[in-house]
């Protein structure tokens, strides 16, 4: 495979990474923090509402979480096409 495809397979895989765990941190973020928090806060967590702590503090949680699955996707990347060190 010559460096330019495999550079390009390579980005494609990076989007498709980035698409998907920028739709997570979406749905978290604006979805559970903003559209369902009036159904969520009919579930307690720690003695708070669920809709209120998703607004809070959860969509900060997911996304710390998703920057740790995302630098773990691009390390086997990496090494999958090469490019690591």
């Amino acid at each position: 495979m010559d460096k330019q495809k495999k550079a390009a397979k390579y980005w494609k895989k990076n989007l498709q990474y980035l698409s998907v765990l920028l739709s997570i941190w979406f749905l978290v973020s604006y979805g559970f923090g903003i559209l369902l928090k009036d159904v969520l806060d009919n579930i307690p967590l720690g003695g708070f509402k669920l809709g209120f702590w998703f607004a809070q503090q959860g969509s900060i949680y997911v996304f710390v979480i998703l920057i740790f699955v995302y630098v773990r996707l691009m390390n086997a990347l990496d090494a999958k096409y090469g490019f690591d060190e």
